[in-house]
């Protein structure tokens, strides 16, 4: 049975009866092997030949080995599908190498996309990310409609995935219909890496986050995440983009929930957001130039969060969807859960 827990809806496309998710064994792409297992679906994961995907273990999914910048390969796992989930792409605020991002966030999509045609599959959906989304000033709420302008300040993970969903809406047509979603930040169990998400939460936990800065994001549930993307290869119109969001919170209000459901000190001051970009700079610097290992966090990453309410609706995906998100306390407790558990705190 859907785990949305929402009324049915008259379907506009039929489930698939076999789906093609690469990215399977990432943070949001095992949740949405579950999902459409949970649904009936025969799930093949496209994984990298070294990837031990001990995100799957115990569920009953074709395991193919494939790189997702390998068009021919791609091809091959889709043969059959009905439906292609992409998911697969690189989320990190650093990287010893940049191209990288771009090699595997565009260069990856153009070849899922160029791949799906060339199996004759006709629907992808696409994961690209409110990163894609336009920012508003102040505290008002960005949706679908507003353009993307963070061109002066976008990391390459912003800038990455902004550019693979126009390659991704390009393919777009009567052959390919293209439906993407745009997950906000995503909470919740099995971030084993963690994603930069989870290291806020697993930072609380550890006593490493003394404080927060200004401004405030849009926290999901990463269960809801999932849905959401089963819901838009229901539901979505091609060419289309809708926001999986959930709760438009401040990053100090944040902080405190996940202190409180972990019985820890949480956050206990707020800092201006000029100190934290002044400090993205000096560790930016010193990844680059010194340690080529990840810094806590960077320039780039600190102008797009810092000071600003990177704030969304899901009206959208509520009304053409279906989209019906629970309370973040829920992706909280879930997160704070498993943290403790894969960490041994």
């Amino acid at each position: 049975m859907p785990s949305d827990g929402a009324p049915p809806r008259a379907l506009t496309r039929p489930l698939p009866k076999v789906a093609l998710v690469t990215g399977g064994s990432g943070f949001i792409g095992s949740h949405v092997v579950r999902e459409l297992l949970a649904r009936g679906v025969e799930v093949r994961c496209l994984l990298l030949p070294r990837d031990a995907a001990p995100t799957l273990d115990g569920l009953d999914v074709a395991r193919v080995a494939g790189d997702i910048t390998d068009r021919r390969a791609v091809a091959n796992a889709a043969r059959g599908a009905d439906a292609i989930f992409n998911l697969a792409a690189i989320y990190a605020l650093w990287l010893p190498r940049p191209a990288r991002m771009y090699e595997v966030n565009v260069g990856g999509t153009i070849a899922v996309m160029s791949a799906a045609r060339d199996a004759g599959v006709p629907l992808v959906v696409h994961t690209s990310s409110i990163a894609a989304v336009g920012y508003l000033p102040g505290k008002e709420i960005s949706d679908e409609s507003v353009a993307f302008n963070d061109w002066d300040i976008g990391d390459g993970y912003v800038l990455s995935k902004y550019v693979s969903e126009l390659e991704a809406m390009r393919f777009d047509g009567p052959d390919l219909q293209v439906v993407c979603v745009n997950p906000a930040f995503p909470f919740g169990a099995d971030d084993t890496a963690p994603t930069p998400t989870g290291k806020t939460v697993l930072d609380i936990l550890r006593g490493r986050q003394p404080a927060v800065v200004e401004g405030g994001f849009n926290a999901v549930d990463v269960r809801d995440v999932a849905v959401g993307h089963v819901l838009g290869a229901l539901h979505g119109r091609s060419g289309q983009r809708y926001i999986l969001g959930g709760e438009n919170v401040t990053f100090a209000d944040f902080g405190h929930r996940v202190a409180e459901r972990a019985g820890v000190r949480g956050p206990r001051f707020t800092v201006p957001a000029e100190v934290m970009l002044a400090a993205g700079r000096v560790a930016e610097a010193v990844a680059d130039h010194v340690t080529r290992k990840p810094p806590m966090f960077t320039y780039r990453g600190a102008a797009y969060l810092a000071g600003r309410y990177v704030w969304f609706s899901t009206a959208k995906a509520e009304r053409e969807l279906g989209y019906a998100p629970r309370p973040i306390d829920d992706a909280i407790a879930a997160s704070v859960d498993f943290m403790r558990r894969h960490h041994g705190l």
